[in-house]
């Protein structure tokens, strides 16, 4: 009892003292996630909706290209398939996930995109790590795109961390002037911050993220199961980002993570879908 809470407080801390180090991640984050809504503290015109196995939140942008974010867990093979397939629009697919993540779930998704569908589905796995987010490594996608004769009604699908997500959705900017993409994030941090809101780019020698595009998805699929083979280095890590929203912008959803912080530690499923 007492490491957790030991735990939940070093994150508490560790966040307050990167908001002091990094004053700007404020308005950042303020001007990009205006529009979301929050499960249970939905913003003005969002619209969520809960049933037993996953809520839709909405992302309302002034442009008119609004989009959802699945957050569940235990999905039926059945409706996650529907799910994803709706916001595919041409035939054909790219899959493209990194070394790490493809043995545990590259096999799954391919064949919930194929699911009763004539969907052809063609997949890409890259090396895994920060150190590969790179032109060279976005090149790949390109290259496999053209290979696979993909027109501008295809769909990149980016399933992983930060890294895959910001390579993919970067290179669906640019892809024959921009294409559609879905967005599948493997990580808490993924899943509450990178996946969400139209960031996307990749490294340069000089700076990190400073080649990229704003490049909005088609809409976020979170399944919090799989955050089950996340090593605990990561979670804590993407638990500091949600404590921090707290901390920014909202004193209830911060008391919330004080009360249920063994649940999060212990990856309880109710307590992740909510965070």
């Amino acid at each position: 009892m007492m490491i957790r809470r030991s735990t939940g407080l070093l994150l508490v801390l560790a966040t307050l003292c990167h908001s002091l180090v990094v004053p700007q991640f404020q308005t950042r984050h303020q001007e990009r996630q205006r529009h979301v809504g929050k499960l249970g503290m939905a913003d003005e015109g969002s619209i969520t909706v809960s049933t037993d196995k996953y809520d839709i939140v909405k992302v309302d942008l002034d442009d008119g290209r609004d989009y959802p974010i699945y957050i569940g867990t235990g999905y039926d093979d059945g409706e996650a398939a529907q799910l994803l397939q709706s916001h595919i629009k041409g035939s054909k697919v790219l899959l493209i996930t990194n070394d790490r993540i493809a043995p545990m779930y590259l096999e799954k998704y391919e064949q919930l995109l194929k699911q009763d569908s004539d969907l052809q589905v063609e997949t890409l796995v890259l090396p895994d790590g920060e150190e590969h987010k790179t032109m060279e490594v976005l090149q790949k996608i390109l290259d496999k795109s053209l290979e696979c004769a993909l027109d501008r009604k295809a769909t990149f699908v980016a399933l992983g961390g930060g890294v895959i997500g910001d390579m993919v959705g970067f290179a669906a900017a640019i892809y024959q002037r921009g294409i559609n993409f879905v967005q599948i994030p493997t990580t808490v941090m993924a899943m509450v911050d990178s996946s969400v809101g139209g960031k996307t780019g990749v490294n340069h020698p000089l700076g990190k993220n400073m080649v990229g595009a704003f490049h909005q998805p088609q809409c976020v699929y979170i399944d919090t199961e799989t955050l089950s083979t996340l090593p605990d280095r990561e979670m804590q890590s993407g638990f500091s980002e949600i404590v921090k929203y707290g901390l920014i912008r909202d004193a209830e959803f911060f008391e919330w993570q004080e009360e249920h912080i063994e649940e999060m530690m212990a990856r309880d499923p109710q307590a992740l879908r909510y965070a």
